[in-house]
Parts: C-alpha cells; structure tokens; sequence
C-alpha cells in the first residue's frame, strides 16, 4: 500500500497544474487568440511527439470510422479527441487521471462546439468506470510508460473493447542504451517511469488477448521532430512573451525536457512505435 501510495503521489506531483483552466485562459487572452476550431488549439493540446500529424497517421493506420466509439486512454487536455471526433466524425471519451486535465478539455471542447461528440472522465485506467464491451476503438498516446502493471492495464482495455475491437497506440519504448536522461515528458526520475523492450511489449499484449494488425517504428522521425522543436527554442528572443503552447501544461521545466527527449532519441535510449492491434 504504501508503494502505491508512492507512486500515486509521484505521478500526482509531476503532472499536476492546479489552476490549469485559469492559465490557458488568461494565456489565450493575452495573446489575442481567438479559439474557434479544434486546430486553434493544437500547438498546446497534442501533447506527444510530432503532435497533430501523429494523431492522424495513427487514426488512418487504425481504420478510424465515424461509426466508432473511441475510448481515449490519458486524454490530457483532449486535443487528440477532439481531433478525431472533428476529423473522422467519431464519438469520443477521454479519460485521464488529473481532475485539472479534465476540467481544462471540458472547457476546450465547449470553445470548439464539441461537446455533443466528445467527452472527459477523471478516473485510474487501470479501474475504468465503463460497461463490458463498450468501445470499438482504445486509443493510447504516450501513456503506457506510466503504467507499472501493464498486464492489468491491457486485461482492461481488452473488458472494455466490443468483440473485433481494435487497441490503436504510439508509444515509447525503452532503446539498446540505459539510462534515460532525466527529467523527460512523462517521468521527472525513474519512480514513475515503466518503459518496456519491444519484446516485452508485444507479449504482454498478446497474452492479454489481442492480434496484431500493424507494427512501425518511429524513431527517426520523432528525433528529428524533436531536433527541430530544441533548435526553436534556442532561437528565441530571451524577451519574447511566452507562447500559447505546451510549456502551459509543463511548466518551467519545458526546455530541459524536450532537450532531454532528443538526446535520448538520437542515443537510442528509447524508441517511439506505431502499434494497432485487434482483440482476438
């Protein structure tokens, strides 16, 4: 017990934005930015490598229909979700464990017109407050390396997929190379960080129950996506006004962070994939 309280409050203490809704509000004032579409919002709401053009390389790769119910595994602020209900007309809910997070894609999506299509659930992936056989479609990016028990984590999505229903993720992986450089995106040391090998990936979904329908990595790309994201910011005057972004959801440590992601990336000590699966 007192190990996952441990963890809980780590997890809590690197994720936490208390009064989340509040700054992007007061930043979009600031900035004159008017919020009318789910693209508005993009540069501060994808939060995960290569942003908008991951998420729709891995809807299509997914098969993504608008007779889907998607089910969106650490939503954040629901910019992936709202996406793909805008996009490919689907119905989505997002689930994620920061109430702040929920709150603040509540509030995103009733600026966009979504909310007849999209909507936000604060609860543990691990306990999912939904029936058996409820989704066609669970959708994961940058999650799973949260998740210490992954064996429970896919035993619950497969209870909530229909029979056929497809796991749609993009996802880090642990590289050739340890350790990883500290503090990254997901994790500000090792206690809330749980990447596995490919190989231990792949067997852990299989045994859960699922079939593998395709398989790409994406290194290279995300390494240079994030080269490219590293080299903005060093252009930056020092005076320029902050910008309407994710370092609203990060917070100061932004810079060190993304520098961090790349080293690890560019020395293969992690690896980014594409992965679609079916519940079999």
């Amino acid at each position: 017990m007192e190990k996952k309280n441990d963890y809980e409050q780590s997890l809590k203490q690197h994720y936490q934005r208390p009064n989340l809704s509040t700054i992007i509000s007061e930043a979009l004032k600031a900035a004159g930015k008017q919020i009318k579409s789910h693209e508005d919002t993009a540069a501060l709401d994808e939060f995960h490598i290569r942003g908008r053009d991951a998420t729709r390389e891995l809807a299509l790769l997914a098969g993504l229909t608008p007779d889907d119910a998607v089910l969106d595994l650490g939503c954040g602020l629901g910019g992936p979700a709202r996406r793909l209900a805008a996009e490919f007309g689907c119905r989505v809910t997002g689930l994620d464990v920061m109430p702040e997070y929920i709150e603040a894609a509540d509030m995103l999506t009733q600026l966009v017109g979504l909310e007849a299509n999209v909507t936000f659930r604060a609860a543990n992936m691990l306990d999912m407050p939904f029936d058996t056989d409820s989704f066609d479609l669970v959708w994961s990016q940058h999650t799973f390396m949260n998740i210490e028990d992954k064996a429970r984590l896919f035993t619950e999505i497969r209870r909530v997929l229909r029979p056929g229903g497809r796991l749609a993720f993009y996802e880090v992986l642990s590289g050739s190379e340890t350790p990883i450089y500290y503090p990254v995106q997901w994790a500000s040391d090792p206690s809330i960080n749980f990447l596995l090998e490919e190989e231990e990936l792949i067997e852990q979904i299989t045994v859960a129950g699922f079939e593998q329908i395709h398989w790409q990595e994406m290194s290279a790309e995300c390494a240079q996506w994030f080269q490219n994201v590293v080299e903005r910011m060093g252009r930056r005057a020092k005076d320029a006004p902050p910008p309407v972004a994710l370092n609203l959801v990060i917070g100061r440590t932004t810079a060190e962070k993304a520098r961090n992601t790349a080293r690890n990336l560019m020395e293969n000590r992690i690896r980014v994939v594409y992965g679609v699966w079916r519940r079999s």
